[in-house]
């Protein structure tokens, strides 16, 4: 059984730190629950198998947990960001995920 309270964590283990977007998809703003914007941004990662990356989001979704993405900044700290929506795109060079995050956990 998953504890429900521990979230699936996506990891990136080589690469440039994530560079965070501005969504320009209007949907976007759903994300809001309460009085205050979320602080939602689109981050796109190069990944070998990205339709196994994103049924993992769904996977864990489905039952109820959350799924942060875990990252090192640029100056080598561990930072984690929620992530609320996810998908690919296959390119030449391979697959693009595209990730939705909320960066003002």
């Amino acid at each position: 059984m998953d504890n429900l309270d521990t979230p699936e964590k996506i990891t990136i283990i080589e690469g440039p730190t994530p560079t965070w977007e501005l969504p320009n998809e209007s949907w976007a703003l759903s994300f809001s629950e309460g009085p205050t914007m979320p602080r939602v941004a689109v981050t796109r990662l190069r990944t070998f198998n990205g339709p196994s990356l994103v049924e993992r989001c769904w996977k864990a979704w489905h039952k109820g947990r959350a799924v942060n993405l875990e990252y090192r900044t640029e100056s080598g700290l561990t930072q984690e960001a929620q992530i609320v929506a996810a998908r690919y795109v296959e390119t030449p060079e391979g697959h693009v995920l595209l990730l939705h995050v909320n960066i003002g956990m």
